[in-house]
Parts: structure tokens; C-alpha cells; sequence
């Protein structure tokens, strides 16, 4: 497991209380990487994210952000860090205008950094003055996401984004992620049930079932092995 990369997890084990819900997950991403983590529902990939951001009690095992174990570190000093964190509950201030949303996401950054925001997701300029809470659920994900990213993490959590989405919607969504990794910046890990759109994004892929990895590598290979996707993701057929 190399330290050198934005994000390594060693032997990680987490959940609720007493109760273990992920089990011994190592993984690595490089700088820019785009990692998919797929599996049914139920078998822990939300935990993992949370486990990742501090929000589930971690029972064994390292988490290394730029080679240093955050592991014990609170929530907040883990983003300050650099782990960013969109949860699939799409966190906005629903009271609060478009705009005082990613206000509160700026961090230290001036103001101006809200064009980042407005050119990542045109649509969002266009409703800067409305309230969060008068926004279909594709603009609350596209505005919690861009609230996220404009504290610039080095790695990003996202826990399926397009639940829910219109299809031109999820287009423009993973067509802003992607940019976000093209210059190496910003890592990716994206928990997401629409399997096609997954294997489109990340180019590697991690595969949970009960807790525990049970695949890892090349998305293309497994993509190819239609029998261990039947097997671990139950989708019976994909193109």
C-alpha cells in the first residue's frame, strides 16, 4: 500500500456501536485516480465513506490522507485537510439561497471563488437567488456537490449522486466530475448503483459484499467477466 497516494486505507474496520459493518478494506488511489466502489445495497459502502470522513467509529486500521493517518483526527480537522463529502442525503441549507449555500463552502476562499461554482453548474447561476429548498433534487445534488468542491479537497467522497437524477441531468453531473480530475488535483471515489455510468467514470473498481472487498482492480476486466458482475453486482445485463 503506497503512502504516496492521496488517499491509501490499510486494513480498515468500522461501524456503529459495537456492530462491524466494513471489515478489513486496504485500498489506494493515485493523485487524480477515479476509484468506483460498487456492491448491492446493504454490504457497507456507505459506512466505508463515512468511516473515511469520521462519521462511523473505526475499529481497526489506518486511513492515510498525502501519507499522514487521520485515522484518530475529528471530522472537521479531516476536511480541513483536504476530504471533501457528499452524502447521498444531499446536505443543503434548505432555507438558505443558492448562493449562501456555497458561501458556506468557501472556507478561507474569497468570494470570487463562487464562479468555480456557477461555471461547474450553469444552473445554478441561473437560481442563485432562490432558496435550496425550491430546487428539484438533480439542482440540490449538482449544489451540494459544488459546495464541497469549492473548499477544493484533494480527495472527494461522493455517495451516489445520481439516485433519483433525470438522465440529462447525471450527464451533466459526471461530466463536471470528470473535469474536476482531469487536472490531477482532486481524487474521486464514487459509491453509485448505476453500474454503466460507474464503469464510464472510474477506470478502477472495488466491489464489497458483507462487509468486506471482494473484487478489486481494472474496471475494463471487470466489465468483461459478466459472470462475476451477475455474481457480486446482480445486473443480469449491461451493454
Amino acid at each position: 500500500m503506497s503512502a504516496a497516494a492521496p488517499l491509501a486505507v490499510e486494513g480498515l474496520s468500522a461501524g456503529y456501536g459495537a456492530t462491524e459493518i466494513v471489515e478489513g478494506a486496504s485500498f489506494a488511489v493515485p493523485a487524480g485516480g477515479r476509484l468506483a466502489v460498487l456492491g448491492r445495497n446493504g454490504v457497507g459502502k456507505t459506512t466505508l465513506l463515512a468511516a473515511l470522513m469520521g462519521l462511523a467509529r473505526r475499529q481497526a486500521g489506518r486511513i492515510l490522507l498525502d501519507g499522514r493517518d487521520i485515522a484518530g483526527l475529528a471530522t472537521p480537522e479531516r476536511a480541513r485537510l483536504g476530504l471533501g463529502y457528499v452524502p447521498q442525503t444531499r446536505d443543503v441549507f434548505r432555507s438558505l439561497t443558492v448562493e449562501e449555500n456555497l458561501i458556506a463552502g468557501l472556507k478561507d476562499r474569497p468570494r470570487a471563488a463562487l464562479d468555480e461554482a456557477y461555471a461547474m453548474f450553469p444552473r445554478l447561476g441561473e437560481r442563485r437567488r432562490q432558496t435550496a429548498s425550491l430546487l428539484s433534487g438533480g439542482e440540490q445534488q449538482m449544489l451540494s456537490t459544488a459546495r464541497t468542491v469549492l473548499g477544493r479537497p484533494r480527495v472527494l467522497l461522493l455517495d451516489e449522486p445520481l439516485e433519483g437524477l433525470a438522465p440529462v441531468i447525471c450527464d451533466e453531473l459526471m461530466a463536471a466530475l470528470h473535469r474536476l480530475t482531469e487536472s490531477g488535483s482532486m481524487t474521486i471515489l464514487l459509491v453509485e448503483q448505476q453500474i454503466e455510468r460507474a464503469f464510464d467514470f472510474a477506470p478502477e473498481t472495488i466491489v464489497m459484499d458483507r462487509g468486506r472487498i471482494v473484487w478489486s482492480g481494472p474496471t475494463a476486466a471487470l466489465r468483461g467477466d459478466r459472470d462475476a458482475v451477475e455474481r457480486h453486482l446482480g445486473v443480469g445485463s449491461f451493454r
